[in-house]
């Protein structure tokens, strides 16, 4: 996960939480999906389409991998064969340097599309983790490129994918290089609430599905330092915090934050 825009859609909505479904299918066989029946296909399909131009798309995403909390989708390393789109469930990305440390470099909630940094030289540069039991849409990446080509609307949107995953790394340098601490957290905290509003839930509520290790992994942080910044946070009566239940009481506040340390 990377920042995007932080204006944050002040409608309410329902409370974000994990809605795993559970599916029955002979002999383990992979369960078989529509995208015409998805509830994501607003936010995944390119509007404009043709029924028929729908119907080959709704062939090639045929598959959902369900992935359980704490295994791997992929590991760094691994043949590139495939982009996943995340059906439920929470993912971060993880790249593992040379003296065996881990960097958290992505959150991705429903929506979000994983494995584009197997594009370049096919193959994983990054491990994608399910931080809780989680589902996928499997997209084989030779045949999506195939489509792409008969598809100008679908191309456009994959394209449009690419470029804001590109966005989001620069935003998430820059949060890296020239916020303090306080305004790192603070910008996390909005870009969150900002993305599960735009899928329909709520805009002042959340479940952090990461650790507050991963966090400060992410952010560049110290345990300790977001820890504190939590707590200054509650303190301030910017946000309350009941285990990884978090209620944003003032937004503005936050925001005043950023402007702070711009």
């Amino acid at each position: 996960m990377g920042l995007e825009s932080l204006d944050i859609n002040k409608n309410s909505g329902t409370r974000y939480q994990s809605q795993m479904v559970s599916f029955q299918s002979p002999r383990g066989a992979a369960p078989k999906v529509s995208c015409n029946s998805c509830n994501m296909r607003e936010i995944c399909i390119p509007m404009g389409l043709k029924h028929e131009e729908l119907e080959r798309l709704s062939s090639l995403i045929a598959v959902r991998k369900r992935v359980k909390k704490g295994a791997a989708l992929y590991r760094g390393g691994e043949e590139f064969t495939s982009l996943y789109a995340v059906r439920t469930g929470v993912f971060k990305t993880v790249v593992s340097a040379a003296d065996g440390h881990d960097q958290v470099t992505g959150f991705h909630m429903a929506s979000d599309m994983m494995g584009l940094d197997g594009v370049h030289n096919h193959q994983h540069s990054s491990s994608a983790i399910a931080l809780e039991d989680s589902e996928v849409c499997v997209v084989p990446f030779g045949q999506l490129e195939d489509l792409s080509h008969d598809m100008p609307a679908f191309q456009h949107q994959l394209h449009r994918m690419m470029s804001r995953e590109i966005v989001r790394e620069h935003n998430a340098m820059l949060l890296l290089g020239s916020m303090r601490a306080d305004a790192r957290l603070a910008a996390f905290l909005l870009d969150l609430i900002q993305r599960l509003t735009r899928r329909g839930y709520s805009s002042h509520q959340l479940v952090l599905r990461m650790t507050r290790e991963e966090i400060g992994s992410y952010l560049g942080l110290k345990l300790e330092t977001v820890s504190r910044m939590f707590s200054k946070f509650v303190e301030d009566g910017l946000i309350e915090v009941k285990l990884r239940d978090v209620r944003i009481l003032k937004p503005d506040g936050l925001e005043a934050i950023l402007h702070t340390h711009h």
